[in-house]
């Protein structure tokens, strides 16, 4: 594989979609490929890749079911696969969370796009680590709930779903866009303090779904019913894509 050094490997100004891959199909690749043009113009890359050179390289490669990592910057377009980490015991066990110290710039340009300036999530990634929890939650320069490292979150209160909108300085997420489209899903700022009074919380991002959380630092969420109801529902439009019988985000 050969890179040429243009401002994505130098600057960080390149994007990228992580892709799941089920039974050698790409989950959600029209969604991702949207989302991945819009931020490609908004950039100002002239550079795409299409759906049969996805699904080509996939075919090459004997793919079934990875995690396909697309990397476009103004020279380069790389294709890389591995694993899937998330496994059915993480989801029965469910992810634990604590507050990240770095917060999230809602005035930032990049932070609506899923550009190679990673630095922030990967480092707060590694950090979640050492402290033996699975994810950190961010907050904005107000104060208010913004996301995971790698990951969008969402709350229920008296059975209703609510998440940050995007104004707080976040990644519009594909699970998220399928979660707002299918169900009743409502925007609102949302303040540390507001965490105490919710049911439940679950995070997603295009590889793990929809992950159930079990608390947030010492805040404990032992209810799950919206959760696995949102969890049946998108396994069942998984099935639907990969059968063939949804072909608009397939």
């Amino acid at each position: 594989m050969q890179i040429t050094m243009d401002e994505g490997y130098q600057f960080g100004l390149g994007v990228f979609e992580t892709i799941a891959v089920k039974k050698g199909i790409p989950l959600f690749l029209d969604w991702h490929l949207q989302r991945m043009n819009q931020s490609l113009k908004a950039l100002g890359i002239k550079r795409s890749v299409t759906k049969e050179e996805i699904r080509d390289y996939l075919a090459k490669n004997e793919c079934s079911e990875h995690a396909l990592k697309i990397i476009i910057s103004s020279q380069n377009t790389v294709m890389i696969l591995r694993d899937n980490p998330y496994t059915k015991e993480r989801y029965i066990k469910g992810f634990s969370l604590d507050f990240s110290q770095v917060y999230r710039n809602e005035t930032s340009f990049l932070t609506r796009h899923k550009t190679l300036n990673y630095g922030d999530s990967i480092l707060e990634k590694r950090h979640a680590k050492d402290l033996a929890v699975d994810e950190l939650l961010l907050f904005n320069s107000k104060g208010q709930v913004c996301e995971g490292t790698v990951s969008n979150v969402f709350f229920v209160k008296d059975s209703q779903v609510i998440t940050p909108p995007v104004s707080c300085g976040l990644l519009p997420g594909i699970v998220r866009r399928y979660l707002l489209e299918n169900f009743s899903v409502r925007e609102e700022i949302i303040k540390r303090e507001d965490l105490e009074e919710m049911d439940e919380c679950f995070v997603t991002n295009s590889l793990m779904g929809i992950m159930p959380v079990n608390h947030v630092n010492n805040i404990s969420y032992k209810r799950r019913e919206i959760t696995q109801m949102c969890q049946e529902h998108y396994h069942e439009t998984i099935l639907k894509i990969i059968e063939g019988r949804n072909i608009l985000i397939g």
